[in-house]
């Protein structure tokens, strides 16, 4: 199998040098370039013919945005991996290149230890998020949408939807945007998001995602009541759970183990759902890297509730909802432009199912 090609761009020697060599010797990846600006970038782009791009965000001459900008009219379907600093200015940017149309982000966390604690911690993701490129589904900017598709229906009646859990990663920033603007003001039902997310940048997603949309999102928090009509995005580095007690549902959030080597976790999400829920429990898996979400979908289908997945053909990555379907835990498998109708579609305000 041939070498992923990678193009490093970034204004520091020091970054594209270490990062370089810590990319050229993981099995599968090649440096092939690279460049202290986007305008280097671009030529390089066209020079190497790259794979994907691990793309620095503040550069003097042509920034990471305008880099990105240009790349998604010369190259729309080059996978770009953003590389920034973890700062609240730089969270607001990333989140505006993934909109724009990078596929995923790496922060660079500070260090006083210097660059190379830095390439230490970054090596097992940066390594992970590129290799995945190798196996990428057809662009979804560039690939037709199939119909919403109905899996063998099981042998019962859907229970009343009481609530909504989503989980997200690769991908699912701009996967999100699309989900939760198209739901309407007067959804009956509260919606739970995980999306794989550091701390800082899920609040900056829960404001992006407030902006565009009629419903009341914001960040979880601990104690807060469970109501519908509003959405909950966990914080990074926090699990977010439900727990019932005399005044209603009521949110949790904490440090607990990582589950799927992921914080917060899709799976404890969905499970604690489905025990405060149980049949009414709406669970959605959206574009990402890895299993996460695969347990929590069991818990739900066992205790009653419907799963539904993002189509492989509208993944940035399609490993997550791709392991819940082959499980056979899918009840229907929706493209990213029919997932809010077809959630409004399940959870009918009237409480009533159509």
């Amino acid at each position: 199998m041939n070498a992923i090609r990678v193009l490093v761009v970034d204004d520091a020697a020091v970054v594209r040098r270490q990062v370089s060599q810590l990319l050229g010797s993981a099995p599968g990846l090649e440096v092939v370039a690279t460049a202290a600006n986007g305008r280097i970038a671009l030529a390089k782009v066209e020079q190497f013919q790259p794979d994907v791009v691990l793309l620095d965000l503040e550069m003097p001459e042509l920034d990471g945005l305008e880099t990105l900008k240009l790349l998604r009219q010369r190259a729309p379907e080059l996978p770009v991996v953003m590389f920034s600093a973890l700062t609240e200015r730089a969270g607001m940017l990333t989140l505006e290149a993934l909109a724009l149309g990078a596929r995923d982000y790496v922060t660079k966390p500070t260090s006083a230890g210097g660059m190379n604690v830095t390439v230490e911690s970054v090596r097992d993701e940066l390594v992970r998020k590129l290799r995945a490129f190798d196996v990428r589904p057809p662009s979804p900017t560039m690939a037709p949408f199939p119909a919403t598709r109905a899996l063998q229906p099981r042998p019962r009646v859907p229970a009343r939807v009481e609530a909504i859990v989503i989980g997200a990663s690769t991908g699912g920033p701009g996967a999100l945007v699309r989900v939760v603007s198209a739901l309407p003001a007067d959804l009956p039902v509260p919606v739970l998001i995980v999306q794989h997310m550091p701390p800082l940048f899920t609040r900056l997603l829960a404001e992006r995602l407030q902006g565009v949309s009629p419903l009341s999102v914001r960040e979880a928090v601990t104690g807060a009541s469970v109501q519908p009509g509003a959405v909950w995005v966990a914080p990074g580095d926090f699990h977010l759970a439900v727990y019932r007690d005399a005044g209603g549902v009521r949110l949790l959030t904490h440090q607990g183990p990582t589950e799927n080597a992921c914080r917060p976790a899709v799976d404890l999400l969905f499970r604690s759902a489905a025990e405060v829920y149980g049949a009414g429990v709406l669970a959605v898996v959206l574009t990402g890297m890895g299993q996460d979400g695969l347990r929590g979908c069991r818990k739900v289908s066992e205790a009653g509730g419907q799963v539904v997945v993002q189509d492989q053909a509208s993944c940035v990555i399609g490993s997550m909802p791709g392991a819940v379907e082959q499980a056979g835990l899918a009840d229907a498998v929706v493209p990213l432009d029919a997932l809010a109708l077809e959630l409004v579609r399940r959870v009918d305000p009237r409480g009533r199912r159509t």
